[in-house]
């Protein structure tokens, strides 16, 4: 047991809970802990307590498929927004990015992932039916695919596409202004808002 950091069974299993943050290893986790509860436990209770809200009250909206707190999200129920345009993004954040580029007014729906078949992340796993099934309304008139631009995000569009085209649907890719490799959430926005304007047929 020499040389072993000895802690409390609570705080160990607190550092494990923080490695599943994305880039967060043991030494981080095991800081992030430390300073919560040395330095802001009232910090620390907040953050227990919002999580816990925002897991048990977020849903998926049933039209995006986004992150709602309704059955419907409020941007899927705007009037504002042009129902012909379906723009389908691999996340969240890459939608959040979209809508900052202040140059699409249309609709999306959110993948939540993207293909990765050595991950075992298939159509199964990804509700295609539940894309397509929206992407093929009557009132849509073209789909955007705006994957990222890496080698799974290209497989995912290729695949999209070759689906949709196969229904009758007028299928679209974001231009080429999103650098290759890259993904939408570290894309500036005018780099994004001249990809929508210059999108092509995928």
């Amino acid at each position: 047991m020499d040389g072993q950091i000895s802690e409390p069974e609570s705080l160990r299993a607190l550092i494990e809970a923080l490695r599943c943050l994305p880039g967060v290893g043991e030494r981080s986790s095991r800081r992030m802990a430390y300073h919560l509860l040395q330095h802001d436990p009232q910090g620390a209770a907040r953050l227990a307590e919002t999580l816990l809200h925002a897991v048990e009250g977020i849903r998926h909206c049933r039209l995006c498929n986004g992150f709602s707190e309704e059955e419907i999200c409020a941007m899927c129920s705007s009037s504002r927004r042009d129902p012909s345009l379906l723009c389908v993004v691999e996340t969240p954040a890459d939608q959040n990015m979209v809508e900052a580029s202040h140059g699409y007014t249309g609709l999306y729906y959110v993948l939540m992932g993207r293909l990765a078949p050595l991950e075992g992340v298939g159509p199964d796993q990804l509700q295609f039916d539940r894309l397509l099934s929206r992407a093929c309304e009557a009132k849509v008139e073209e789909v955007i695919l705006a994957t990222n631009f890496t080698p799974e995000g290209e497989t995912t569009a290729h695949y999209l596409s070759e689906l949709l085209r196969a229904r009758g649907r007028k299928v679209t890719r974001l231009a080429r202004g999103v650098p290759a490799g890259s993904e939408l959430e570290y894309v500036d926005a005018g780099t994004i808002a001249w990809a929508l304007m210059e999108r092509r047929g995928a």
